[in-house]
């Protein structure tokens, strides 16, 4: 798109485009989602960024009607396989925060110079600038949601220090950390305290256009691992839950079935501002699925929303999967159907690969004889899923330690920034592994959106898009 373009989609506040690009108005200093419902700018006051990142850079504050920083990610970090791509998906999952630019630069095999210059070449912001700017939505989330102290949130959010929290807190939203707090949304005091870590935090999970929650409910209902995962309710109302293996500790997650949306600034920090039943009071599809993380480090926060957002598929484009898609002749009136259909990832890729390997009835096997017992059960959830180092100890025989060995030393890594050609390459080299299980591990570890099945014969025209062609296939197939 070039800047005209990108201004004729503020002027229409075309939701479609939340979270590919930010514009800024300079007159104001204030930075918006495109859908900003505020007036207008002129063109000339009008300047257009990448990333929010890139805009906050600039000097730009984070506009408080459309809460720019909570729009979905973009798309293009998903379907992109380069260093660019790799790098966007691995600062999501708090690579930085946890490692450091070096620590990023090493998972790519690249020097941390290269790394920055290809970031701020692409996104207009470097590692750093990306992960701070995803330190201060995090910081935003638990300051308006939970009744923790400040200086807790500071770290708990990735902050080195408090004073770096609040400086940054002041240049992103132009306000105080207890500012921040005192404006949260329809959230009185006694609220907040109520929402502690015991609570768990509250989260609305954006995604844009629309979406087909039923069929990633039923395809999670149908491969749930008792102890690791459960799935209640009536269908249409479900929750999901599952436990879940974090760099600094464990968590817990509970997802709602039901689409939400709502105008304006509603309870949860993580508002889309989407309308009732998940359109935009204007008619614009598009909303959030309500979820509630319970951690035992909040530190954990942003890689585990990060997974979630994975496995959900919520940040797809589906108006360019619909469009291309929909043009088949053969995919056509399936996308009518069910238009947003998504094709979901994984919360632990480690353990995705795991189990499309042996089957669900052996991941339970496996989760009962060898999974870490939570000090806490939750329900019917007891267990986390085994590392691949204590399976490849425990079964270093056969397909299933030849594989949890490579993942335990590190010769195969599924991480969200992982060479995906490289990483099948590998797959398919060892013993057990056929190329079915290998195109499973592709589409849902690795989050690749253009896999088909061995021999599938998939026209190119459904590129790039082939793993939620697979997907309206085999959903028509159930039905």
């Amino acid at each position: 798109m070039d800047e005209d373009t990108r201004y004729e989609a503020v002027r229409s506040r075309d939701a479609r485009f939340d979270g590919e690009f930010f514009f800024a108005v300079r007159t104001t200093g204030i930075y918006c989602r495109p859908s900003c419902p505020a007036v207008t700018p002129k063109r000339q006051n009008v300047c257009f960024y990448a990333t929010a990142a890139a805009a906050q850079g600039s000097g730009f504050r984070a506009c408080r009607r459309c809460r720019p920083d909570a729009v979905p990610g973009s798309a293009a970090w998903n379907v992109r396989a380069d260093v660019v791509g790799r790098a966007m998906r691995l600062i999501g999952d708090g690579v930085v925060d946890r490692e450091g630019v070096g620590g990023l630069a090493d998972r790519l095999g690249y020097s941390a110079r290269q790394v920055q210059r290809q970031l701020t070449a692409e996104v207009g912001a470097g590692p750093v600038a990306l992960a701070r700017a995803q330190r201060a939505h995090t910081a935003r989330i638990l300051l308006q949601t939970t009744g923790l102290p400040i200086t807790q949130i500071a770290f708990a959010a990735g902050f080195a220090s408090v004073r770096q929290f609040n400086d940054t807190i002041r240049a992103v939203y132009a306000s105080t950390p207890s500012e921040l707090r005192a404006a949260a949304p329809r959230t009185g005091p006694a609220a907040r305290r109520a929402a502690t870590p015991a609570a768990g935090v509250p989260l609305r999970l954006a995604y844009r256009g629309p979406y087909q929650a039923t069929a990633v409910f039923d395809l999670l209902t149908a491969e749930a691992v008792p102890g690791v995962e459960s799935v209640s309710g009536p269908r249409g109302r479900r929750t999901y839950r599952r436990t879940l293996r974090l760099p600094y500790g464990t968590g817990i997650v509970a997802v709602e079935e039901r689409l939400r949306g709502g105008r304006g600034r509603e309870a949860s920090a993580e508002s889309s501002g989407a309308g009732a039943g998940g359109v935009w009071s204007d008619g614009r599809p598009g909303g959030w699925l309500d979820a509630r993380l319970h951690l035992t480090d909040l530190r954990d926060l942003t890689t585990a929303v990060g997974r979630l957002r994975r496995l959900f598929d919520l940040d797809a484009d589906p108006y360019a999967v619909d469009e291309r898609l929909g043009a088949d002749a053969q995919l056509g009136p399936l996308v009518a159907a069910r238009p947003g259909l998504r094709s979901p990832g994984s919360a632990d890729p480690d353990e995705l690969a795991v189990r499309a390997l042996v089957g669900k009835a052996e991941a339970e096997r496996l989760v009962l004889r060898y999974g870490k017992a939570l000090d806490a059960p939750c329900g019917t959830l007891t267990h986390l899923f085994p590392e691949a180092a204590v399976l490849a100890e425990a079964e270093p025989d056969g397909p299933l330690g030849a594989l949890t060995a490579a993942l335990a030393d590190g010769a195969l890594r599924l991480d969200p920034g992982a060479d995906r050609d490289g990483a099948q390459e590998f797959l398919l080299t060892l013993p057990g592994m056929d190329s079915a299980t290998v195109t499973a591990i592709r589409t849902r570890a690795l989050g690749d959106p253009d896999t088909a099945p061995p021999g599938a014969g998939l026209p190119d025209t459904w590129r790039p898009w082939r793993s939620y062609a697979v997907q309206h296939l085999c959903v028509a197939d159930q039905l």
